[in-house]
């Protein structure tokens, strides 16, 4: 069963999370290299990926493994996988750099082009998310482990909306263009599914690029909290499915009794 798999992921992220604090609180500014398409890699990232990648091969050797550090896989020999780890050994590398300790430790199992296992580590703050599809989604803060549960919107309060830091300010302003009353938080990598997962925010609308490893082990806990990661079109947000790695523009909210893609729909056309 997918939960006797989370005692050694609990490990592992654990593991992880020292290894990348070492790098993280070692120097007053990280350095770092450009990729291919001009974003930064650092030391943590390929620790961290290292690091993963051994304890994953170990745990499930028969299981593939896509990492934003090795994702040079052909779809022509993914497109066959019906089980595999998608994992982003540090989501939110640029406020790594910033030193502003908004960054995560993204792990995922994917198994039908859904992601039904998910461990999210946040170093800075030594707090680990976890879900195992159908078992809810937990929250690990030291030795205390806590339930999580979205809470449903209540249109009489401000929505609360979270957006990226370097991204989002369009769709902000669609909604600012309709909704006078929103609450807007801005954070760094997975943490803003984590928050609604939490219970503390409502909507997240992504109108911007990210790659499915960003968000395979945030939609977990997210659903498995209670709520819902769509496209634009309604459509649950799905895995290895095509050549690319790019998301569609998408849709992340806390109370999926709602039909968020029309209610966005709305604020566009006003």
């Amino acid at each position: 069963m997918l939960v006797q798999l989370i005692p050694d992921l609990l490990a592992l992220a654990k593991k992880v999370t020292a290894a990348v604090l070492s790098i993280y609180n070692a120097q007053a500014s990280a350095s770092h290299d450009l990729k291919a398409d001009g974003s930064p890699l650092t030391e943590a990232d390929m620790r961290a990926h290292q690091l993963i990648h051994d304890c994953l091969r170990t745990l499930t050797p028969d299981v593939p493994i896509l990492s934003e550090e090795s994702c040079d896989v052909p779809f022509s020999i993914r497109k066959d996988w019906q089980r595999y780890w998608l994992v982003d050994p540090i989501d939110g590398t640029k406020e790594f750099l910033a030193k502003n300790g908004e960054f995560t430790i993204n792990i995922a199992l994917v198994d039908g082009h859904h992601p039904v296992l998910a461990i999210i580590a946040v170093p800075t703050t030594h707090t680990i998310y976890y879900a195992t599809q159908g078992q809810g989604a937990w929250k690990l803060t030291g030795e205390i482990c806590t339930a999580l549960s979205v809470q449903p919107y209540d249109a009489r309060q401000a929505l609360r909306v979270v957006a990226s830091r370097s991204h989002g300010a369009h769709a902000i302003e669609r909604l600012n263009g309709h909704y006078a009353d929103i609450e807007l938080m801005r954070c760094g990598s997975s943490l803003k599914f984590c928050l609604l997962a939490e219970g503390l925010a409502d909507f997240y609308p992504r109108l911007g690029p990210t790659s499915e490893w960003d968000t395979a082990a945030a939609q977990c806990i997210l659903e498995q909290a209670g709520g819902v990661v769509i496209d634009l079109q309604g459509k649950r947000l799905g895995y290895n499915t095509k050549a690319s790695y790019l998301n569609p523009y998408f849709l992340a909210a806390a109370d999926k009794s709602i039909a968020w893609q029309e209610f966005f729909a709305h604020a566009n056309q006003n």
